[in-house]
């Protein structure tokens, strides 16, 4: 059984640390080896927009990772339509980074290595940044709907790693299982705080003030679905994903732990595309 965490409160920072607890998330972040947070900042939006990552999420996680004796902390990612560093100032991170001395890094201006994956189910090579081969990954997205992948979570939020973003289209869910196969993010952790529904840029804000936490990031994500109203099973990158033994999307097979999924539910608007595209 996969363990992830739902956990309802009124500070962002100290229910991520919970979350991180209840799913002894050290476990899965060695010491000696350096951590890549890699949040979501598709655009420079405010996180109270339901579009970006809650910097004090964020926060969350560098606490928790210092706690347990983790240093050599990177907070990166590679926006998809606006200058990185812009939306770590709009979010707060730079903030967060210079309260805890840890490194920003732009992806889109890192060094990159190209890949090619073993059977892939679609992506043939793929150049991904450097920073992020060589990190435990640490994904933590926006809980949000997509409009082709349905649900854009902690599997979806690799592709700010990878030049350019439009080689990961056509076929999306495909290409998305292949590149998570190279950098499978160790701990997932979904900002819940002020999700986005619609879909990925709609900007129509839902205060949940939740977090979504687990080493089974396929499970998180699964979990963050049903949050949102939207049944795993019609996710198609996550049931491709647990084919490839990358994690279950099964809830039968995931143990929550925290607030119960039917406690937390709201059904999400969806664009009419995604129930086409997604499955």
């Amino acid at each position: 059984m996969s363990r992830v965490a739902i956990v309802k409160g009124a500070s962002p920072q100290e229910i991520t640390v919970r979350a991180l607890e209840m799913t002894d998330a050290h476990e899965a972040v060695p010491a000696d080896r350096p951590v890549l947070i890699k949040p979501n900042y598709i655009n420079a939006r405010h996180p109270s927009t339901g579009i970006t990552t809650d910097s004090r999420v964020i926060e969350g996680v560098v606490k928790f990772l210092k706690m347990h004796g983790v240093e050599d902390i990177i907070i990166g990612e590679g926006s998809g339509f606006a200058d990185t560093f812009e939306a770590f100032k709009v979010a707060g991170v730079d903030a967060v980074a210079e309260r805890w001395n840890v490194k920003l890094v732009d992806l889109n201006r890192d060094e990159f290595v190209e890949i090619e994956p073993k059977n892939p189910l679609a992506l043939r090579k793929v150049k991904i940044a450097k920073t992020a081969l060589e990190s435990t990954i640490v994904s933590v997205p926006k809980l949000k709907p997509h409009r082709l992948a349905r649900v854009t979570l902690s599997l979806k939020n690799m592709i700010g790693a990878v030049a350019p973003k439009g080689s990961m289209h056509n076929p999306l869910s495909e290409k998305i299982v292949d590149l998570v196969s190279i950098i499978k993010p160790s701990v997932a952790v979904i900002d819940g705080i002020i999700a986005g529904e619609g879909h990925e840029t709609s900007g129509n804000p839902v205060v949940m003030n939740i977090v979504i936490a687990g080493t089974d990031p396929v499970a998180v994500d699964a979990v963050g679905s049903a949050v949102m109203g939207i049944p795993p099973n019609t996710v198609k990158h996550l049931r491709l994903a647990e084919k490839r033994g990358l994690g279950t999307c099964n809830l039968d097979r995931i143990e929550v732990v925290g607030e119960p999924i039917e406690k937390v539910r709201r059904k999400f608007r969806t664009s009419f595309l995604s129930k086409i595209l997604g499955r």
